[in-house]
C-alpha cells in the first residue's frame, strides 16, 4: 500500500438495494483507515466487489471481473504501487473456499454478515500474506458493531431492518447466502432513522430480504411486526416519506394493511412479488400462497388505500411450466394492473431444489413467453404513467438527468419524474404538474 495518508477505494456493487446499503456501510467503515472512494479502478489501493448471487452466472461474472482486476494490480505493482482485492456479499458467501482456491490472488473474502470485520481483515492482510476468508454466520451480527453515519448529503436513505429468509422457495439461494431471518431491535432502527433525519434525510426505505417478516424486539419487551414499526416511525418529526421492500404475500397481516390505511407518510406503492399466476407452479416453487390468496391481499390493500399501486416479480419458464400455467400468469398481470414489474426467464441456481427438476423448459420457449409477458407489463406501465398526465404530484428530486438542466426524482408511486430546474432543487421535495407520460418515466414542471 502507498505511504500516502489518503488511500483510494474502488467499490462496485451488484444486485439489490440491500447490497447498496451494505456498500454504503463498508465505505463508511473504511474511512477511518483513510480510504476515499474513487471512480477509477486503475488508481485504487483497494478494489472491493460487493456481489449478488441472484442473477444467472453471477459467480462466473465475478471471476471474470477478478481477472481484469488482477491485470490492473500487476500493472500497478510494476509502477511501485499495490492493490488489495476484496470480495464481499452473497457470491463470497456461496463460493468462499472455492474462490480462495480458484482466485488465490484475492486478499479478502467476506460474507454479507461479516463485512463489519473489514478494517481488521485489511490490517491482517497488510501484515501477512494469504487470503483472509470470513464467511461464517457470526453470533455477533454486523448490526451489533458500531456503525458509522452513511446518510450525509442525501434526502433519501436505506435502513436494513431484517435480513435472511426462512421461506426456502425452491428457486432461491438467499436462505443459504444470507442465513435465517434476523430482525434488528426497534430501538436500534429508530436511532438509525433519527440519525439520518438529523443529517437532512426526509425519505427512508426499510430493507429486508423478507422485510414484512420483521419481528424485532420493541422497547416494551414485546415482539413488534412491520406494521407496528411503521406507526412508530411515522411519529418521528421531519420524516416525510416511508417505503419498504421486498415483501412476501404470506407476511401481509392486518397491522400492515392498517398502516397503509392510516399513515400518509407511508407511500402508496408496494412491491409484492408473486412469481407466477399458476397454483401448480406456486406449489412447485414452495411459495405457500395461491393466485386467489394473492388477489385477495391486493384487494384488501386497495380497499385500505385506494390510490395504492403495485409492482411484482415474475419467473417465466419455471420447471414444469406449461402454456396453460403461463396463461394463468398472463391473466394475473391483467387482473392486477401493475404500475411496474420485473420479469425473468428461469435459470437454475446450483444447490436449489428447482435446479434438480427433470422438467426443465426449453430456452426458446422461455424466451418467447418472456417476450409476451414483458410486452404486457410494458403496456400496463405505460397506461399507468399516461393516467398521471395532468395530475400534480409531490416529487423528491434526487439526481441530475441526462440532459442539461434536467433533474430526476421519484413520485409517491416510484415513477421516475424529469423536470427542468437548478441543481439547488436536488434533495428537495417539489410539487410537480405532470405533462407527459411514457413507459419508464414522467415529464413535468415544478409549480
Amino acid at each position: 500500500m502507498p505511504d500516502s495518508p489518503v488511500r483510494k477505494l474502488f467499490l462496485k456493487t451488484y444486485g439489490c438495494q440491500m447490497n447498496v446499503y451494505d456498500s454504503q456501510r463498508m465505505a463508511a467503515l473504511l474511512k477511518p483507515l483513510n480510504f476515499e472512494e474513487t471512480d477509477d479502478m486503475h488508481q485504487a489501493d483497494l478494489v472491493l466487489l460487493n456481489t449478488c448471487h441472484i442473477r444467472e452466472k453471477a459467480a462466473e461474472k465475478v471471476y471474470s471481473e477478478l481477472g481484469r482486476i488482477k491485470t490492473i494490480r500487476n500493472r500497478r505493482r510494476k509502477q511501485g504501487s499495490d492493490t488489495l482485492i476484496a470480495v464481499a456479499g452473497c457470491v463470497a458467501q456461496a463460493e468462499g473456499e472455492e474462490m480462495a482456491r480458484r482466485a488465490p490472488f484475492v486478499d479478502m473474502i467476506v460474507g454479507p454478515q461479516s463485512y463489519h470485520h473489514l478494517p481488521e481483515l485489511i490490517t491482517k492482510v497488510l501484515r501477512q500474506k494469504g487470503t483472509a476468508l470470513l464467511t461464517d454466520f457470526p453470533e455477533v451480527t454486523k448490526f451489533d458493531a458500531a456503525m458509522p453515519d452513511v446518510a450525509h448529503g442525501r434526502a433519501s436513505a436505506f435502513v436494513t431492518i431484517q435480513e435472511g429468509c426462512d421461506k426456502f422457495c425452491s428457486f432461491c439461494v438467499v436462505p443459504y447466502t444470507r442465513g435465517a431471518e434476523y430482525s434488528r431491535s426497534v430501538t436500534e432502527i429508530l436511532e438509525e432513522v433519527q440519525n439520518a433525519l438529523d443529517q437532512g434525510v426526509v425519505e427512508i426505505t426499510l430493507l429486508g430480504q423478507n422485510v414484512n417478516a420483521y419481528h424485532g424486539q420493541g422497547p416494551d419487551g414485546t415482539v413488534w411486526g412491520l406494521g407496528r414499526l411503521l406507526f412508530a416511525l411515522a411519529e418521528l418529526p421531519r420524516l416525510q416519506r416511508i417505503r419498504y421492500t421486498t415483501s412476501h404475500p404470506r407476511d401481509v397481516d392486518d397491522d400492515l394493511i392498517a398502516a397503509h390505511r392510516d399513515l400518509r407518510v407511508l407511500m402508496p406503492f408496494l412491491h409484492l412479488p408473486v412469481q407466477s399466476g399458476s397454483d401448480k407452479i406456486l406449489r412447485a416453487m414452495n411459495r405457500k400462497h395461491t393466485q386467489a390468496e394473492y388477489l385477495s391481499i391486493i384487494e384488501r390493500l386497495r380497499q385500505a388505500r385506494p390510490d395504492i399501486a403495485f409492482s411484482s416479480d415474475f419467473i417465466v419458464g419455471f420447471p414444469g411450466e406449461t402454456e396453460a400455467d403461463f396463461e394463468d400468469t398472463f391473466s394475473l398481470v391483467k387482473a392486477v394492473g401493475y404500475a411496474q414489474a420485473y420479469s425473468f426467464a428461469y435459470s437454475p441456481r446450483p444447490g436449489t431444489p428447482a435446479s434438480l427438476e427433470p422438467l426443465q423448459v426449453p430456452e426458446d420457449v422461455k424466451r418467447e413467453r418472456l417476450h409476451r409477458l414483458q410486452a404486457l407489463i410494458t403496456e400496463g406501465q405505460q397506461a399507468f404513467n399516461q393516467a398521471s398526465i395532468g395530475k400534480t404530484l409531490p416529487v423528491l428530486l434526487e439526481s441530475r438527468g441526462k440532459k442539461a438542466g434536467q433533474i430526476m426524482g421519484r413520485s409517491p408511486h416510484m415513477q421516475s419524474v424529469l423536470v427542468q430546474g437548478p441543481e439547488t432543487w436536488l434533495n428537495t421535495l417539489k410539487t410537480v404538474r405532470i405533462t407527459g407520460g411514457y413507459a419508464n418515466s414522467l415529464i413535468g414542471v415544478v409549480v
